[in-house]
């Protein structure tokens, strides 16, 4: 049976090899989760491209998950001997605090350098993300200008290149990784609904129908939103009423509507993943 949700476009697995070769270069790697996924958004190989490098792990769209549930994950992480930086980059929000832990991993690299002898340069870091997490909007903070090209749909970065962030500062900025076999469903079927891969790689009937079934598990109240109640029908069931109700039937369009509703926060905070 063929997955589900399937996407890996060429200039990815260019791009990993390339990000492979860099990676020899750099001393500290930022990594950017989703703050509503944290778990879907984390790469199986992170472990081995962070190996003997400083990791600072960034949970971007902080603005979509609850105070409540960002002090979960904090303390979460905390056992794991993880600090994690919540940011939401559009808004400019947590990047300062990124910043400053960046450059304080510069100045331990640059202390190492010098017990050997070796003039201090730049420390060098790289974005690593799946599509469409806020990596280029967040560089583009660290920068205060538009350096990175930036939008709301996974896909848009596609090569890597170094950009100078300051005198002590160089950050690659790379295209977004994806696995090249989506092996947990579960979690591709998270990145769907969060827009974090390309609409190619999914039936939005499927994702949205899903989605709904999830927020019904979360207690969202869908009424409120779409002036219906989900009366514990399947999800595909629901879209159709929705259709019929403000779409002329059109259950494709109230798909993406649902989706969309669900990205841009108009259903509220909702986390689909929690410690």
């Amino acid at each position: 049976m063929a997955p589900l949700i399937s996407w890996y476009p060429g200039h990815i697995a260019k791009a990993e090899k390339a990000l492979r070769e860099q990676l020899k270069r750099v001393d500290v790697v930022l990594e950017v989760r989703d703050a509503r996924i944290p778990f879907a958004s984390s790469h199986p190989k992170i472990a081995t491209w962070v190996e003997g490098k400083s990791h600072l792990l960034v949970m971007n769209r902080v603005d979509a998950i609850s105070p409540d549930v960002q002090a979960q994950w904090k303390r979460w992480f905390k056992q794991q001997d993880q600090t994690i930086y919540f940011t939401d980059a559009q808004a400019g929000q947590g990047t300062q605090s990124l910043l400053k832990a960046a450059q304080v991993a510069g100045e331990q690299v640059n202390a190492r350098r010098h017990s050997r002898g070796m003039l201090p340069r730049p420390v060098r870091a790289v974005v690593i993300g799946f599509p469409n997490v806020g990596k280029s909007a967040l560089i583009n903070r660290l920068l205060k200008k538009r350096a990175a090209e930036s939008s709301n749909r996974p896909g848009v970065t596609r090569q890597l290149r170094w950009i100078r962030i300051s005198d002590q500062i160089e950050l690659l900025d790379t295209p977004g990784i994806l696995p090249p076999l989506m092996n947990d469903q579960s979690a591709a079927l998270k990145l769907a609904i969060c827009d974090d891969i390309g609409g190619a790689a999914y039936d939005n009937l499927v994702v949205a129908a899903a989605a709904i079934e999830q927020f019904d598990d979360l207690g969202v109240r869908l009424i409120d939103r779409y002036g219906l109640v989900f009366d514990h029908e399947s999800g595909m069931d629901y879209i159709i009423e929705v259709s019929e109700k403000k779409f002329n039937g059109d259950s494709e369009r109230a798909a993406r509507s649902i989706l969309q509703d669900f990205r841009k926060g108009k259903l509220g905070q909702i986390s689909l993943e929690l410690p």
